[in-house]
């Protein structure tokens, strides 16, 4: 069994509150969930308004599966339109 974590930093622009914040970070996070199986909390920067970490966990048989699925994680982060990645670290246990 092999667990990947990955940490993710991301920048939202448009937020001006943490309400605003919460609703850009549910998106995200919700999607990750449903395409990818994985589970994602926020991690860190609570307390700022336009910046998130969140961290991500995938658990497969072996390294490539969880590594390739944070590498889709991390494609989506990317793409998003209401989120800027503005960093991403990986590791696997």
């Amino acid at each position: 069994m092999v667990v990947g974590i990955l940490r993710l930093r991301l920048m939202i622009p448009g937020a001006h509150s943490l309400k605003e914040k919460r609703q850009a970070l549910c998106s995200i996070k919700d999607r990750l969930r449903g395409q990818y199986n994985v589970s994602v909390a926020e991690v860190g920067s609570q307390d700022l308004w336009q910046v998130a970490e969140l961290g991500v966990s995938a658990v497969g048989t072996d390294r490539a599966f969880a590594e390739s699925v944070l590498d889709s994680v991390v494609r989506l982060a990317r793409q998003s339109r209401s989120v800027t990645l503005a960093g991403a670290e990986k590791e696997f246990v």
